[in-house]
C-alpha cells in the first residue's frame, strides 16, 4: 500500500498529480551509460516536457549520472533550458529557417539540425560569429534531412561557408524498434557509405549520431560518438524484445484522489450517453481526474486503476476531470484516498504500455499526454 509518506506535503492538497521519481531517472541514466561504447556520449532527448516529465527538473537530475548532451525539438524548449542554469550542450532537433530563429539559437548557445544547403546559407548569412551546427541526412525516414546520396556534397558546402563549425552529422532511424533487423541495418549501410566518402575526401569527421532508445538497446554497432536517448531515459522499453537488454525502472506515476462515493442500483446508468449501466447494485467512486488531464476518452470502461494496493474497474464515460470506479469489492475506501492510474501500489502495477496496447499506440503519447495542470511533483 502506499504509505503515509508519499501522499502527504505538496500532494495532500491536490486533487491529482504526476509523481516524477528522481532515482529512477538516476538509475536509467547509469543503465545507458554503462550500456555504451566507452567513447560514447549520452543524449537525453528532453523535448514536450522531457515526455511529460519536467524538462528542467529532468535534465538536472540526469546530468549528475552519466548524461553530457540533451536534445530538444524547439528553441523555446533550448531557451528553458538555459534560463534555468543548464550549460550542457543541446541540440535542436526540429527545423529553424527564419533569421530570427539563427539569432536566438546563437544567442542562447542552442546548436541548430541542418537539413538543407538553403537552411546552412540562412544561418552564416545571419551569424555574426562561429556556430557549431549538425547535418541531418535522410537515409529513409522520409521526413527531416538532406537525401544521403547528397551527404558528401552537403559536407563540402557547410564546411565553405563563414561563420558555421561542422560539430556533427547524423540521422534518424524509422524502424529501430522492429523486430526484424534489416530496415536499420539498410540505414545504417546508407550513413556508413557517407562517412566512408567523407573519410575519403580527407576531411576530418565530426561527431556522428545514429541510435535512438531502440538502435542503443540493440548493440555498441550502432552507437557512434553519441546516442539519443529518449523514453529509455524515462524507464520504459520500445519494443517487447528490447526488454531484455538493460534494467530500466519508470519515473513517472499518476495519482488522483476519490473525491465522492455513492451506491447506486442495478440498472443505474453511469456518466454522459450511459455507457455503462450497473448489472448489481454497485458503490461507486468519483475520481478526480478526466480527459481534461490526459486521461484518453477513449480509455471508458476498460481500464482498471489501482487503491488500496487493488484494482479497480474504471466504469462510465471519463469526463473531463473526473471518472467513476467501481469500489464494491474493497474495503475502508474513503473520500481522499489516493489512487493509482498509472505506477505502483502495493506490489501490483499498471504501466503506460498498459494503456497504449488497449488504445492501440505507442507509450510515448501516452506518457506526453498528462497536461500541465496535473503537477509535477519530484520524489525519491
Amino acid at each position: 500500500m502506499l504509505s503515509q509518506e508519499r501522499i502527504t506535503g505538496s500532494q495532500e492538497c491536490q486533487r491529482a498529480w504526476v509523481e516524477i521519481d528522481l532515482a529512477a531517472l538516476a538509475y536509467n541514466a547509469r543503465q545507458l551509460k554503462s550500456f555504451l561504447s566507452p567513447q560514447t556520449e549520452l543524449m537525453a532527448v528532453i523535448k514536450a516536457d522531457a515526455y511529460g516529465h519536467g524538462a528542467v527538473m529532468v535534465a538536472e537530475q540526469v546530468l549528475q549520472h552519466g548524461v553530457t548532451w540533451l536534445g530538444v525539438a524547439t528553441i523555446p524548449e533550448g531557451i528553458e533550458l538555459r534560463q534555468a542554469g543548464i550549460t550542457a550542450p543541446i541540440l535542436v532537433l526540429g527545423a529553424a529557417n527564419a533569421p530570427a530563429q539563427v539569432k536566438e539559437i546563437a544567442q542562447w548557445r542552442l546548436q541548430p539540425t541542418l537539413s538543407t544547403p538553403k537552411q546552412a546559407l540562412v544561418f552564416s548569412d545571419h551569424l555574426q560569429e562561429t556556430l557549431p551546427v549538425h547535418l541531418m541526412l535522410d537515409t529513409g525516414m522520409a521526413r527531416q534531412g538532406l537525401p544521403w546520396q547528397q551527404g558528401l556534397e552537403f559536407v563540402q558546402f557547410v564546411r565553405s561557408l563563414p561563420n558555421l563549425s561542422l560539430a556533427g552529422i547524423y540521422s534518424h532511424l524509422a524502424m529501430a524498434d522492429a523486430a526484424d533487423p534489416r530496415s536499420i541495418q539498410q540505414q545504417q549501410d546508407y550513413f556508413e557509405q557517407v562517412i566512408q566518402q567523407v573519410r575519403a575526401a580527407e576531411i576530418k569527421l565530426p561527431r556522428l549520431h545514429l541510435a535512438n532508445s531502440a538502435a542503443t538497446l540493440r548493440g555498441r554497432q550502432f552507437h557512434y560518438d553519441l546516442v539519443r536517448v529518449g523514453l529509455s531515459v524515462y524507464g520504459l522499453y520500445p519494443a517487447q524484445h528490447l526488454k531484455g537488454s538493460i534494467s530500466l525502472k519508470p519515473a513517472m506515476q499518476v495519482r488522483s484522489r476519490i473525491t465522492l462515493i455513492k451506491d447506486i442500483q442495478a440498472g443505474t446508468g453511469i456518466s454522459y450517453g450511459h455507457q455503462y449501466i450497473a448489472d448489481r447494485p454497485m458503490r461507486i467512486a468519483v475520481v478526480g481526474i478526466g480527459y481534461a488531464d490526459g486521461v484518453p476518452r477513449l480509455l471508458s470502461n476498460r481500464m482498471q486503476v489501482l487503491i488500496h494496493g487493488q484494482l479497480a474497474t474504471q466504469v462510465g464515460a471519463i469526463t473531463m476531470d473526473q471518472l467513476m470506479i467501481d469500489v464494491s469489492q474493497i474495503e475502508n475506501v474513503q473520500i481522499g484516498d489516493v489512487v493509482t492510474l498509472l505506477g505502483e501500489d502495493n506490489g501490483l502495477a499498471i504501466a503506460a504500455e498498459d494503456w497504449a496496447e488497449t488504445l492501440g499506440t505507442i507509450s510515448w503519447e501516452i506518457l506526453c499526454s498528462f497536461r500541465n495542470r496535473l503537477p509535477r511533483i519530484p520524489v525519491h
